[in-house]
């Protein structure tokens, strides 16, 4: 069947045409992912300086910084043009500065010492981290997911072609993890199901986790679990706190409802909270629980998720503890969030509902990849003067000034993320968003690597999507000390999140432990078939 595509860029559309036969054709219209770097708000480019050069840094340097030296001359009676004498002079420095000048003196710079020591932003230390890889009896192959759709008598031959056409379009391979609720003959779709895959997929990424650091439970100081849809009672992170026996003062957290984006939600609270617990372990766990989540319906947008969403997991376990560098794989540099929720498309695009029969699902909208593409927009230039070299960011700003300001007419600069991170970890959303991510960044078929094999191995398996990739990256040996990393995700809300990681060693290839690419990393990267 031949086929041909018309890009019409204003709109950011696809027209493709599919001639049936000579008489008869279909064309279908999809909305493309935006070219976000074409078009750039300034306000976003000031709140990524601000990020860097915040008001506290500006007058230190403006204005406590120069009292202090004006003070330090009051004290000490000290005439400018003798300061040149004392650098040369050691007996007119002791003769100008007395006993208690001397002491005054140490006395106010032991205090801004103490106050920069106490004030000071903490290190946050990524220790290790494990994904969770479930037993081989959850495999299931595209063929055997259609199979059992169809096999359920609960969609329309119409929703089943969809399906199918879906699902041999996504990205997905033949070896992605179901839950034994929606496996089961017929669907055991119920609360004991939903706890059973919470629990296998939780404590199985924490076993491996504490078995590869060797913390015990009873250092963990916080807890943070993210996981959008299942929400119990009591909590997720209760049922770990009970599992493992944790402390009585541990700092619990529950996210519920904040999409594939959470991950790195709860990576910024640990965060926050690290900074305010010296001395402290704190572990983040993302994941997402389908059992319960499973639609059965016949709405076109909802589907989509049974097509694409996968059972996994992964725990973090993260330090501010400066004997843990040593040992550590990373150190947080930089992290950045992006909400659009003020806006009522962006809002409504990714929505928990009921269909016209009262099933509830998922809806997916179709401006979906317009969405994302303006959330994507925002972050990264928020992100580009944090991290891009001085030369990307001179070039990308003269540019910007002359078409914003001088209403030039010049061809966008087009920064080259490539020179700012080693390792892309992009949320394995579907196959279509990587597609056009990577062509709106320039990145090349081994950068995307990480994000299309997870999306072919486990699937999407929402928030902890990231770590799959990142264990990838590891597993292949490519990360060394000093590398640095960068993780984007983005889900409903609409929100979009970055974080930056700065490798502190390396990872060699037969370091797997917890990694679920042991055993066959070597069989990839797999060619996936065209769309």
């Amino acid at each position: 069947m031949d086929r041909d595509s018309i890009e019409m860029d204003k709109e950011r559309l696809t027209a493709e045409m599919a001639f049936k036969d000579s008489s008869s054709a279909v064309i279908r219209i999809r909305q493309r992912l935006p070219d976000f770097l074409q078009s750039v708000k300034l306000k976003y480019v000031k709140l990524g300086y601000g990020y860097s050069c915040n008001r506290a840094t500006i007058l230190m340097f403006a204005l406590i910084l120069p009292l202090f030296i004006a003070t330090l001359v009051q004290f000490t009676s000290l005439k400018l043009d003798r300061v040149s004498e004392l650098w040369t002079n050691q007996a007119l420095r002791l003769e100008s500065i007395d006993a208690a000048t001397r002491l005054a003196g140490s006395l106010i710079l032991f205090f801004l010492f103490g106050l920069y020591y106490a004030k000071r932003s903490r290190p946050v230390y990524l220790v290790d981290f494990a994904c969770y890889k479930p037993e081989d009896d959850c495999k299931m192959s595209v063929d055997s997911f259609l199979e059992m759709t169809e096999d359920s008598g609960a969609f329309t031959e119409d929703t089943l072609q969809f399906q199918r056409r879906i699902s041999t379009r996504s990205g997905l391979g033949d070896e992605t993890y179901f839950p034994r609720g929606i496996t089961s003959r017929p669907p055991n779709l119920c609360m004991e199901e939903a706890r059973s895959e919470a629990e296998a997929v939780m404590f199985g990424a924490l076993d491996s986790l504490f078995e590869k650091t060797g913390v015990k439970p009873k250092d963990i100081g916080i807890l943070i679990v993210n996981c959008s849809l299942f929400n119990p009672t009591p909590s997720l992170s209760a049922m770990i706190v009970n599992h493992y026996k944790l402390r009585t003062d541990i700092k619990s957290y529950n996210l519920g409802g904040m999409g594939c984006s959470a991950g790195l939600i709860s990576i910024e609270l640990a965060k926050n909270l690290l900074q305010a617990n010296p001395n402290t372990y704190a572990i983040v766990v993302s994941t997402e629980n389908i059992t319960l989540n499973w639609y059965f319906g016949n709405d076109r947008s909802m589907l989509l998720c049974n097509c694409i969403f996968r059972m996994g997991g992964a725990a973090v376990l993260l330090s501010n503890k400066a004997r843990d560098k040593a040992r550590s794989k990373y150190q947080l540099v930089h992290l950045v969030r992006t909400h659009k929720g003020a806006d009522d498309k962006h809002y409504n695009c990714v929505y928990q509902r009921e269909d016209d029969k009262g099933t509830i699902g998922v809806s997916l909208a179709r401006e979906l990849m317009a969405v994302a593409g303006d959330a994507l927009k925002t972050n990264i230039t928020t992100l580009g003067p944090l991290v891009l070299p001085f030369t990307e960011q001179f070039m990308f700003f003269v540019t910007l000034v002359r078409k914003k300001i001088f209403k030039a007419k010049v061809k966008p600069y087009i920064p080259d993320f490539k020179l700012a991170f080693e390792h892309f970890c992009i949320h394995a959303g579907g196959r279509a968003v990587l597609d056009e991510l990577q062509k709106n960044l320039q990145l090349t078929d081994w950068h995307m690597e990480p994000s299309r094999m997870t999306l072919h191995r486990f699937g999407n398996t929402s928030s902890s999507s990231l770590w799959y990739e990142l264990a990838y990256t590891e597993a292949k040996g490519r990360v060394a000390s000093g590398d640095r990393v960068w993780q984007i995700a983005f889900g409903s809300g609409f929100k979009c999140n970055s974080a930056v990681w700065r490798a502190l060693r390396s990872s060699p290839m037969c370091e797997k432990r917890g990694n679920p690419w042991k055993d066959e990393i070597d069989k990839y990267p797999v060619k996936v078939p065209l769309a």
